[in-house]
């Protein structure tokens, strides 16, 4: 359990019960395993009860998930401080998930990093005090081509920097996330100046007709 944070007796729940919604959930989980094999559905259960309960897993819904399952306690426990996806104490209302593994510091995490510190305060675990924001520093979360990537919530951002970083905090501060992927515009993984191939065929704006279309249906308008 090293590095995973477990919330303070004071902030545990007496109990937890799975939601009618939950449940039917957890059959559809059920049904994917033969008897005697539940406990491989140790990882949806997690996820579901975390997202019942205000993007954190109390204590009790372990017990309840080790209940379920037929498994130890300790067992469930063992995975959910393995994976950072998971939260054993409050986060708050937008979860920052900063990826500095070598990719992304290549392309410059540290100034993102540094951008979260200077907006926020915020270092590794920690969460400010009105509880708007919380900030954990992850492994590579898998978005390396757009890196830096900083994850919120469920959502990646992209090809962030000191400014793009900025801009995000802004607008989650005003309860206005923007679109999910590239803060600068990227379409999908291209080049970041546009498209480098296939560009001879071009409508009347001089783009081709195969980018606008794709740029369209990302919401970016046709230009």
């Amino acid at each position: 359990m090293s590095g995973k944070v477990i919330a303070e007796a004071e902030h545990q729940p007496a109990s937890f019960a799975w939601t009618p919604e939950s449940e039917a959930q957890i059959a559809m989980y059920l049904a994917r395993y033969p008897a005697g094999r539940q406990a491989s559905a140790v990882l949806p259960l997690l996820d579901l009860a975390q997202r019942q309960h205000d993007n954190w897993i109390p204590l009790a819904a372990i017990d309840a998930i080790a209940e379920r399952l037929g498994m130890a306690r300790i067992r469930v426990l063992e995975v959910a401080t393995f994976y950072t996806m998971f939260n054993l104490a409050p986060v708050g209302r937008w979860f920052l998930q900063a990826c500095t593994t070598t990719p992304c510091w290549l392309r410059g995490s540290d100034q993102m990093m540094l951008c979260i510190k200077d907006k926020l305060g915020l270092e590794s675990h920690g969460s400010t005090a009105d509880g708007q924001f919380s900030l954990l520093e992850v492994e590579c979360l898998g978005g390396c081509v757009n890196a830096p990537i900083l994850q919120v919530n469920d959502d990646f951002y992209e090809d962030m920097d000191y400014e793009t970083t900025a801009q995000l905090i802004d607008a989650l501060k005003r309860g206005e996330p923007p679109a999910v992927g590239s803060m600068k515009g990227r379409l999908t993984s291209q080049s970041i100046a546009g498209p480098t191939s296939l560009t001879s065929l071009k409508n009347s704006d001089g783009v081709p007709p195969w980018f606008a279309a794709q740029k369209a249906a990302a919401g970016g308008g046709d230009d």
